[in-house]
């Protein structure tokens, strides 16, 4: 015998927890200096969101400029950060609407509402930083977009997936309150033949 049916009810808390993972990658795209690094040896440039990095073949020092003296630079970093404070306030909210027994799931949509923002914030500055950067900085060697570039770009992803989950909760409002009943099916007539 099998239950089928949505136990989104005890699961209620994978979609905060999925937030909160974003929010970790947006800490790792924010804070780390792996935005672009040279691919091969020497390594001589890296970046981050912040400030870009060059050193001679020779030289163990780095000498860094900052990125926020180009208006690129302000307008990559300002929309990241203003779509990841966003985020951490979509997670509250979503803890806050969880924790709560009676759900309110106009509440729930207009989450996702946000995090659709959040994500838009976020791909502007990601679009924005490899197209200006490689304009605007002179790069040394080969190099590639690297790590923490890819931490932002995987926190966008899981922002996205969970827009359109907290959009469409609400479609399975009775369901995730276990307001129906589950619909029991049998895996052969043989087995159950009182049901004839």
């Amino acid at each position: 015998m099998v239950v089928c049916g949505l136990a989104c009810w005890r699961c209620r808390w994978l979609l905060p927890l999925l937030l909160g993972l974003a929010i970790i990658m947006g800490i790792i795209a924010l804070a780390g200096r792996g935005w672009l690094e040279s691919e091969s040896e020497p390594y001589v440039q890296q970046a981050s969101l912040w400030e870009s990095c060059t050193r001679g073949e020779g030289d163990l020092n780095w000498s860094c400029e900052s990125l926020m003296d180009y208006g690129w630079g302000r307008a990559a970093a300002a929309t990241y950060l203003v779509g990841f404070v966003i985020l951490v306030i979509c997670f509250a909210l979503a803890v806050i609407a969880f924790s709560i027994e009676i759900l309110r799931f106009n509440f729930v949509r207009g989450i996702g509402g946000l995090l659709f923002v959040v994500a838009a914030f976020q791909i502007i500055g990601l679009v924005i930083y490899p197209v200006k950067f490689t304009e605007d900085i002179p790069l040394t060697g080969d190099n590639m977009f690297s790590w923490a570039y890819g931490f932002g770009w995987a926190s966008t992803v899981v922002v996205i997936g969970c827009a359109f989950f907290f959009c469409c909760l609400p479609n399975w409002e009775d369901e995730v309150l276990g307001n129906i009943k589950p619909t029991y099916y049998y895996s052969s007539p043989e087995r159950a033949p009182y049901l004839n």
